[in-house]
């Protein structure tokens, strides 16, 4: 979900404003991602790194985010949505944990397509808190597993990723999902965010399609 703040400089405006129309890209997608009954869809909403900006901007984000969570959670519910969080929710205003807490709470019981909100989440930030997790378990050194460490995990039941897109033009992953994203296709578009529509998100599910996954083997 890159280049909010790109696309309303571009328009003479403030990133705020960005940020509000990416708000409306995001339900297009997860609707999209319903409608093509894809399981799993991952938002990169807040990373741990965002807390750098500006005091007014992420003032801004955190209510965009409360307002969103609850304003939409009749569009969830209709759409049989689970919400899940992403991110170190400890680290959040105790109104948005509030909130996260009700839509989870809300919707846990649907299984179509499964929303991550990664909200102040870190892939590195996110596999520090599974070990310290571990830490605390007593086990032997040769019982340590991969999967213990995904079970750990802010969402355990999140299988590695498919496809991971990237908008804004920039190519790198910014240290989204790095344990999930081992074996994922990548698609780096030029689109900002906010300009990134339904038929552009099916046309890089068409492509992700045609592509051969080898997963290391000839």
């Amino acid at each position: 979900m890159d280049g909010n703040g790109r696309w309303a400089k571009q328009r003479g405006g403030i990133r705020t404003n960005g940020h509000s129309e990416g708000l409306k890209r995001a339900k297009e997608i997860a609707k999209a991602a319903s409608d093509l009954k894809i399981k799993y869809l991952t938002l990169y909403v807040f990373s741990t790194e965002n807390w750098k900006r500006t005091q007014q901007e992420v003032g801004f984000l955190m209510n965009l985010i409360h307002g969103h969570l609850l304003g939409e959670l009749n569009f969830y519910k209709e759409n049989k949505i689970r919400v899940k969080l992403l991110g170190d929710i400890t680290g959040l205003p105790k109104g948005i944990q509030e909130d996260i807490i009700e839509c989870e709470k809300e919707t846990e019981s649907f299984d179509g397509t499964t929303i991550n909100l990664a909200i102040n989440y870190g892939g590195r930030n996110e596999i520090l808190r599974s070990v310290r997790k571990i830490a605390g378990l007593s086990l032997k050194p040769e019982e340590i597993q991969e999967s213990t460490i995904s079970d750990n995990f802010d969402v355990p039941e999140l299988p590695d990723m498919d496809l991971l897109i990237r908008t804004g033009g920039e190519k790198r992953l910014s240290n989204f999902m790095l344990w999930h994203a081992a074996y994922a296709e990548l698609i780096f578009c030029d689109t900002l965010w906010p300009d990134y529509k339904r038929d552009e998100f099916i046309g890089h599910i068409n492509e992700f399609q045609n592509r051969t996954r080898r997963f290391g083997a000839v």
